[in-house]
């Protein structure tokens, strides 16, 4: 399977290159690994020879997700048996909280060769995010901040390398949650990260306009960022602005994309100027005049950006948007009838699967 142009490496056992000798002898030597530790696990043999015949198992197939909730068993009894208060300042517990630390440190290492194999198996991230959590749970708050720190660059880098991939930027969010709990409970000055993630959203959007998760997680972040920086009206709409702006220079470089991300983000801006607000209305104090400015402003860029682009159904579709906008407004179309016709003929023919929806515009526009 691939995802976003990043092919994902077949199973173990797929073009080996061994012969069919040693293809079978290495495939008893797992069936044989196999019944060991479901037998070992099955009579509660918490020991460290189990944990590291886990760790040849998972080496040799990560999808076996049984043997991941196995290891999650062992490590338990583990930090169990080191008898420790995981939040305490006796210095007599350092020992204990540093035997904790290490194992949480040597498993996430044993994690990496097999994610840098199979970067797409759902179960090692999983573990690894249940690792942490481990951290955060077991260890002094400061301790575990720097081991989630260091996950962070891991994120940075697997996102440099596919950069669409939104099971990363789903990861990144996760991280990126907790180092900011973790800041609250070391008094951290500097707690929130929103305008570092803000920022990062910009890096990853300047590197690849078609990164839909980079669009999408900035949007998330836009109401949080204007509500931590005491945004007032003015400072908002400046924001706004700048957002259209940046989104146009996407579209223009573009016109006839197919790329729906950047039309997602741009639906986002452009619903700022619906009658009713919400919670994430980026200038909720707009008055009536201005939004029907900016649907106006808005409709004539379009329209520019139509030609040489005739065939973008996306560009009709925002058209007819923003015109249903204006009415709602006012009561009154911003653009003449025959206009609006023309460019609902044209989606029509562009996306005839979604005929239905085009006509009962169609109905609106005439009632």
């Amino acid at each position: 399977m691939a995802g976003h142009g990043i092919p994902r490496v077949s199973a173990p056992g797929t073009g080996t290159g061994l012969s069919s000798e040693q293809e079978l002898r290495r495939i008893q030597n797992y069936k044989d690994l196999v019944d060991d530790v479901n037998t070992e696990m099955l009579e509660k043999n918490f020991t460290k020879d189990i944990f590291n015949m886990t760790s040849k198992l998972l080496e040799m197939n990560p999808e076996y997700y049984t043997v991941w909730n196995y290891r999650r068993l062992l490590l338990r009894s583990f930090f169990t048996q080191t008898t420790f208060s995981a939040k305490t300042d006796n210095p007599n517990d350092l020992s204990d909280i540093a035997i904790i630390q290490q194992y949480i440190i040597d498993d996430l290492a044993f994690l990496m060769p097999i994610l840098r194999k199979f970067p797409k198996c759902y179960w090692i991230w999983n573990y690894r995010i249940w690792l942490l959590d481990e951290a955060s749970r077991l260890l002094p708050s400061a301790t575990a901040y720097d081991i989630w720190q260091k996950e962070l660059a891991l994120v940075g880098k697997m996102l440099s390398l596919d950069s669409r991939n939104f099971h990363g930027w789903g990861y990144r969010r996760k991280v990126v949650g907790e180092l900011e709990t973790l800041s609250v409970k070391t008094n951290s000055p500097t707690a929130s990260m929103t305008e570092r993630e803000f920022d990062y959203t910009t890096k990853m959007i300047e590197s690849n306009l078609s990164n839909f998760s980079a669009w999408h997680r900035r949007s998330k972040l836009i109401p949080r960022l204007l509500n931590e920086r005491n945004a007032n009206q003015s400072e908002k709409k400046a924001f706004l602005d700048k957002e259209l702006e940046l989104i146009q220079r996407a579209l223009w470089a573009d016109p006839d994309s197919k790329d729906q991300s950047l039309w997602f983000y741009h639906q986002y801006l452009i619903s700022n100027f619906e009658p009713s607000s919400n919670v994430d209305t980026i200038v909720p104090e707009l008055s009536t005049d201005d939004k029907l400015e900016y649907v106006k402003a808005q409709i004539e860029d379009l329209r520019e950006m139509l030609d040489g682009a005739e065939t973008c159904k996306w560009i009709y579709q925002r058209l007819i948007d923003l015109a249903s906008t204006g009415r709602r407004l006012d009561g009154q179309w911003p653009v003449e009838s025959s206009l609006i016709e023309t460019w609902l003929d044209k989606v029509t023919e562009l996306d005839p699967p979604r005929k239905g929806r085009w006509d009962d515009l169609r109905l609106e526009f005439t009632r």
